[in-house]
């Protein structure tokens, strides 16, 4: 381990699966991570490694064949793998927020028929809230579950999937009018449906459609979709809970414990930039010494340190909160907020170590200076993030007049 992002606290059973995935990360994943980014090479073989350590269950409670850990634990595992390739934290990201809805929100039944063949990677989740025409405004919504006797028929097209073609379930979000009278607040007429596919592109069952990857300037070898609905029936007994109305507070819920996943992201990914300009700053010489010698280049790395060490502790403390029971929206937000803003600092700052090399794709550098940028708008922008902590804070300082 490095002397940098300790967490104190933890038991032994927490201190081994850490080590084995520091292990796993640095065997597997780093000496690879870059070769298949620059071909956005899916990583079949490190996700086949990932459903052998259980990774999959890692949250997914021992009754249903998962390991039953902590929220702490999952995102301590999630800033490993991140140190390694970001795109796997995602891979994974995605489908612990569907097993974690359905743990907290989704019938009995669902939770026997999903959760046991997801804590083993046989089932792969991914969840859809963003369209198109509307960024965070989720309240806009346009796609929607119409009720038709023993179904629901969904239409729509949703954005931005991370896991579309790899995945076989689909949480998505629909507006779902049934039961709810005309005038009712948008966020009180959604519903989360459960949608079983087949993994792959093109129309993956009747009515459903991933057209292909989404070429993007990072985050690359995972998948990011569309996904187009057009007449798509599933049973209603597929709507997450049973009962329609309750997706907005269902995703959100979801959302709030996948912004502990994006600040571990964040600390990962700001953890290895910072052994990359470490180790660079001692190995490249000028003016007849190293350039960790200057002070110029000390003050750089002393501030890179800093950052790395106070995002992993606000996000250790959103994790523990939410595993106390307790609202973390504040925390997690802080969480989210600082590590996206820090990593994008320290990446920049550990880019800039590396001069003219750090531009060159032979540098791994050059790969985390592309990727930081998507934990900037990933789980909420930095303007959400701050609309959520001011409204806290005002709740929880009210001015007592």
């Amino acid at each position: 381990m490095t002397r940098l992002a300790q967490t104190a606290g933890l038991n032994d059973v927490q201190r081994e699966i850490l080590s084995t995935v520091r292990d796993f990360v640095d065997k597997e994943i780093i000496p690879v991570a870059t070769q298949l980014e620059h071909r956005d090479e899916y990583p079949t073989e490190i996700v086949e490694g990932l459903k052998e350590l259980g990774l999959f269950g890692l949250m997914i409670p021992e009754e249903y064949g998962g390991l039953g850990e902590s929220l702490l634990t999952y995102a301590l595992c999630v800033e490993e793998i991140a140190r390694g390739w970001m795109s796997v934290s995602g891979i994974i990201n995605t489908h612990f927020i569907v097993a974690y809805m359905l743990k907290q929100h989704g019938t009995q039944e669902q939770k026997d028929t999903f959760l046991p063949r997801m804590a083993l990677g046989e089932v792969r989740g991914a969840f859809s809230m963003s369209e198109p025409a509307l960024g965070s405004d989720v309240s806009a919504i346009t796609s929607k579950g119409v009720r038709d006797g023993d179904e629901y028929v969904l239409n729509g097209q949703k954005m931005w999937l991370t896991n579309g073609g790899t995945s076989s379930l689909v949480a998505i979000l629909c507006r779902s009018d049934e039961g709810h009278p005309e005038g009712t607040a948008p966020h009180k007429s959604m519903t989360t449906f459960l949608v079983e596919k087949e993994p792959g592109f093109g129309e993956v069952r009747p009515g459903l459609t991933i057209p292909g990857k989404i070429d993007k300037m990072g985050y690359k070898g995972v998948d990011t979709t569309e996904l187009i609905m057009d007449g798509l029936r599933i049973p209603a007994n597929r709507v997450l809970g049973g009962t329609t109305g309750r997706g907005f507070y269902q995703m959100m819920d979801g959302v709030e414990v996948g912004r502990v996943n994006v600040a571990a992201r964040g600390c990962g990914v700001a953890q290895r930039a910072f052994e990359l300009g470490v180790s660079y700053a001692q190995q490249r010489q000028t003016f007849g010494k190293p350039i960790a010698q200057h002070q110029a280049i000390q003050f750089k790395l002393a501030e890179m340190a800093t950052k790395v060490e106070a995002a992993h502790a606000m996000m250790v403390n959103a994790a523990r909160k939410k595993d106390s029971g307790e609202r973390n929206d504040l925390e997690a937000g802080m969480a989210k907020y600082l590590a996206s803003e820090y990593c994008k600092e320290v990446v920049e700052d550990a880019f800039r170590i590396h001069g003219g090399y750090g531009f060159s794709k032979e540098y791994e550098i050059e790969r985390l200076y592309r990727e930081a940028p998507m934990l900037l708008i990933g789980e909420g922008t930095a303007e959400i993030q701050k609309m959520i902590i001011g409204r806290r804070l005002l709740e929880e300082y009210r001015f007592q007049g």
